[in-house]
């Protein structure tokens, strides 16, 4: 009896600490290798050319591994390399099976994927299926009569019927979505340029091209895939008329469209669910429901949710209010912190450069700040977007004049700014801080001509500070940005609690410091960052129990009993008893 009752409390105590153990394991969300990757974006005509056309290629690429690689990321994500007459740099495919010549062949790409794999890296490849170009042959036999096959691949209206209700291009010079076209005598729809016809996503078959054409590059090995502009592929096809003001919200008017779920539940049938890959979405639709119908893992359609509310914070000359930064990032963690999955990121090919936008790119605090911005990035709850170049702290290029600008947004907003009378000084001072261009100029590798990246003519010209900022000469510096990216990557590798940890705002109304801490079970970390170029205090009960910072972009620490006064800039992460 006496064995019997020991027995008996054996179980308990292991039933106990199975229990235990249960519960503290169901503090940390499911685990997925997406969650806990550092994705490195990569602007492949920006990146390293190999062969001296001035335009970055997939042999350059190959090239850089080993230094990605030394960065501590484990994903990478290529903007567009498919075949395309580049009117919108890429995001107008013509052959969704072929490599952008420029960029190489598709073997060069089949050598990138498995020098990528072997550095244990994963690949995710943007799918731009919301368009395809105007020379895809799919729209030239679109265009061609009324009775081709492929006519129903694209939304067309007969000009018989009179000119559709309008709607707003994003890149159009005239802001025009619908163009007419002689031949059939009628209007395409191109929510971006006119060579970029919208694909008719209501057409079944257009459909089973798309997940035809994901299932191949997943047989080739693709980890995961970025749907650009995916919110916008279902439309209603009677293209009623826009009521006013529906500028103020093209999201909820252009997005979300009515069919967008049952195509992402299609596309998780026939194609997510068969292969270990993540999708995400560009954009996130225009409220915290619509971001959640698209990720949270009961759904069964995308794995992560990737939105702009955060760039979008600086979108003139004024910048951004650190007060509404903290509310957008503490608002979508807050939401997604039991269901759901969400992107971090300041930065991509898209907008203007993160030091320039949310940071101080003056020589003088320059480093300091991007060190920040990057410890920032790589401290919060969800999976960080690095943009190639941020890691060394690269700035924008500020161009004087139009005919140094490349991007198709920034030539036809020119051209719609002065036909609409604009004050143009103003237009070129808002272009010059805000252009997409400044994000896609040439990588700053070293000090020599062209910063390393071209022996010819580089297709966008190389930032002039190139001397000052390049990966050479970082890498011989421990205390630079590029060495303080490699620290805070590897401190968030090593601390599960960066990665899955509960995020709490301290003090929300400080006008200067952003203050949180990531608790996981037992471990808390505190994160400190001075968002402004003075010297700022903060008071805080949580320092009593400080130990030695995890990492700091100051040499020193300034702390008396329970107020840490933060330098410039300074970002500090300590783990607390």
């Amino acid at each position: 009896m006496k064995n019997i009752l020991i027995n008996f409390l054996i179980v308990l105590v292991i039933m106990g600490c199975s229990n235990n153990k249960q519960k503290e394991k169901s503090i940390v969300p499911d685990k997925a290798w997406w969650k806990e990757g550092v994705v490195y974006q990569i602007y492949p005509r920006s990146f390293k050319d190999s062969n001296g056309d001035g335009v970055g290629d997939l042999n350059g690429i190959i090239e850089k591994l080993d230094y990605i690689k030394s960065l501590g990321v484990n994903m990478i994500w290529l903007n567009p390399i498919y075949d395309s007459p580049n009117d919108d740099n890429g995001y107008d495919i013509s052959d969704y099976r072929a490599i952008m010549k420029e960029f190489g062949s598709m073997e060069d790409f089949d050598n990138l994927l498995k020098g990528i794999h072997d550095r244990g890296i994963k690949f995710v490849m943007d799918v731009v299926v919301n368009h395809s170009s105007d020379e895809h042959e799919w729209f030239k036999q679109s265009r061609s009569s009324r009775d081709n096959p492929y006519r129903d691949y694209y939304h067309w209206w007969p000009a018989e019927n009179g000119k559709p209700n309008y709607r707003w291009s994003f890149f159009d010079e005239k802001g025009e979505a619908w163009k007419y076209d002689s031949i059939t005598n009628a209007y395409y729809l191109h929510y971006f340029s006119q060579k970029q016809p919208d694909l008719n996503w209501e057409n079944p078959k257009v459909r089973q091209e798309v997940y035809d054409i994901m299932k191949f590059w997943a047989d080739k090995g693709v980890d995961g895939f970025r749907l650009d502009a995916f919110q916008f592929v279902s439309k209603d096809t009677t293209f009623p008329k826009l009521p006013e003001g529906y500028q103020k919200e093209i999201i909820k008017y252009y997005g979300m469209g009515p069919n967008l779920h049952s195509y992402l539940k299609e596309m998780y049938n026939q194609v997510l669910s068969k292969y270990d890959v993540f999708a995400v979405s560009e954009g996130a639709g225009s409220t915290l429901k619509d971001a959640h119908d698209l990720v949270d893992a009961s759904r069964n359609e995308l794995q992560m949710a990737y939105h702009f509310e955060s760039v979008d914070l600086v979108n003139s000359l004024d910048g951004y209010n650190l007060a509404n930064l903290k509310e957008v990032f503490t608002k979508w963690d807050t939401s997604f912190a039991k269901n759901g999955w969400i992107s971090i990121f300041l930065s991509n090919h898209d907008v203007a450069r993160i030091v320039s936008r949310f940071g101080n790119d003056s020589p003088e605090f320059r480093d300091v700040s991007a060190k920040m911005l990057n410890t920032f990035l790589l401290s919060m709850r969800g999976t960080p977007y690095i943009y190639y170049g941020d890691e060394i702290g690269m700035t924008n290029i500020n161009f004087d004049s139009i005919s140094q600008y490349k991007d198709i947004a920034a030539l036809n907003g020119y051209k719609k700014a002065l036909s609409d009378g604009e004050d143009m000084a103003l237009f070129m001072k808002k272009l010059n801080f805000l252009s997409r261009d400044n994000g896609r100029t040439p990588m700053q590798w070293d000090d020599s001509k062209n910063s390393g990246f071209t022996s010819g003519e580089p297709w966008l010209p190389v930032n002039d500070n190139y001397k000052d900022i390049n990966v050479s000469a970082q890498n011989k510096d421990p205390n630079s940005v590029l060495n303080h990216f490699i620290k805070m990557v590897k401190l968030r590798k090593e601390n599960e609690v960066l990665v899955y940890g509960k995020y709490d705002l301290l003090q929300a109304e400080h006008p200067d410091i952003y203050a949180y801490t990531r608790t996981l079970n037992t471990e808390k970390i505190l994160v400190l960052l001075n968002f402004t170029n003075h010297e700022s205090k903060i008071e805080l009960p949580e320092i009593k129990m400080i130990l030695e910072p995890l990492i700091n972009n100051y040499k020193t620490v300034d702390a008396t009993e329970n107020t840490i006064s933060l330098k410039p800039y300074q970002a500090i992460l300590f783990k607390l008893n």
